[in-house]
């Protein structure tokens, strides 16, 4: 397979990492494949997409756009139980609903990280945060066959709203603290490290920037077991890169592009 395009869209997307984990699983795999990035809101996702040529094979897909993308095409199981996605792949003609397809890797990323930290099901689990990444996360978890997790966040609405959620998926959400094994952090860094990570043996924070993320340093301090943004990022794009390329990139290759990228940023 040669000259296919990919990308990925959202706003703000000039920082994205993906071009570099994308294309470094194209090197890998020997693909003469392009990956770019375009900044693209929420409200131009369907004309974006519609305007694309039939050399487009997927999209990767961030913020704002992850519930935009849902009506473009035809949803995975995840997609529906969410209402979110985060990556279109098109097997015919891009503006073509009936042939697109829209998935969501996030699960898969931290059913991926989560199952290579060895995170028991019945571990105390403390999730911070109840937004759309937490909800992935609860999601994720929920697949994994753990029972119940504590939701820390401010707005106590939408912690209910995902507690009915959380029934659905045979998981039960309570709004509040507890003594936690695993802590899964979804917020952003000033926010989680008030917060801490308590006695957690596991800490998982979705977010790499700034790197490393404050919630890391006290992690590590503790001597918790961590789980980074760089690990979640680079687990879901090695799904994204099998539902395009119908091949799978060992995790190691993007996760060291991932650090590279970072570096790079940083100098």
């Amino acid at each position: 397979m040669t000259g296919r395009r990919c990308g990925v869209i959202g706003s703000p997307i000039a920082h994205s990492l993906s071009p570099a984990l994308h294309q470094a699983a194209y090197d890998a795999l020997g693909l003469d494949w392009e990956y770019g990035r375009t900044d693209v809101r929420s409200d131009e996702v369907g004309s974006f997409v519609a305007g694309l040529s039939p050399v487009w094979r997927g999209l990767s897909v961030t913020m704002p756009c992850k519930a935009a993308i849902v009506s473009l095409g035809v949803p995975d199981p995840v997609v529906a139980a969410l209402g979110v996605g985060n990556t279109l792949i098109f097997d015919g003609d891009p503006g073509d609903p009936t042939t697109t397809h829209v998935h969501s890797t996030d699960v898969t990323g931290i059913q991926m990280v989560l199952s290579q930290a060895r995170m028991s099901p019945h571990a105390c689990v403390q999730v911070y945060g109840n937004g759309a990444t937490a909800r992935s996360c609860v999601y994720a978890l929920s697949l994994m066959g753990v029972g119940g997790v504590h939701v820390r966040a401010r707005d106590a609405e939408k912690t209910a709203a995902l507690a009915l959620d959380g029934r659905r998926w045979g998981i039960e959400v309570v709004d509040g603290d507890c003594r936690p094994d695993v802590v899964v952090s979804t917020l952003p860094p000033q926010v989680s490290a008030q917060w801490g990570p308590a006695s957690a043996g596991l800490v998982v924070d979705v977010v790499y920037d700034p790197w490393p993320t404050p919630l890391i340093h006290q992690a590590i301090h503790q001597g918790a077991q961590v789980v980074t943004g760089l690990d979640l990022l680079a687990a879901q794009a090695v799904g994204q890169v099998e539902l395009m390329t119908g091949r799978r990139v060992d995790l190691a290759v993007l996760r060291t592009a991932a650090d590279r990228a970072i570096a790079e940023q940083a100098a």
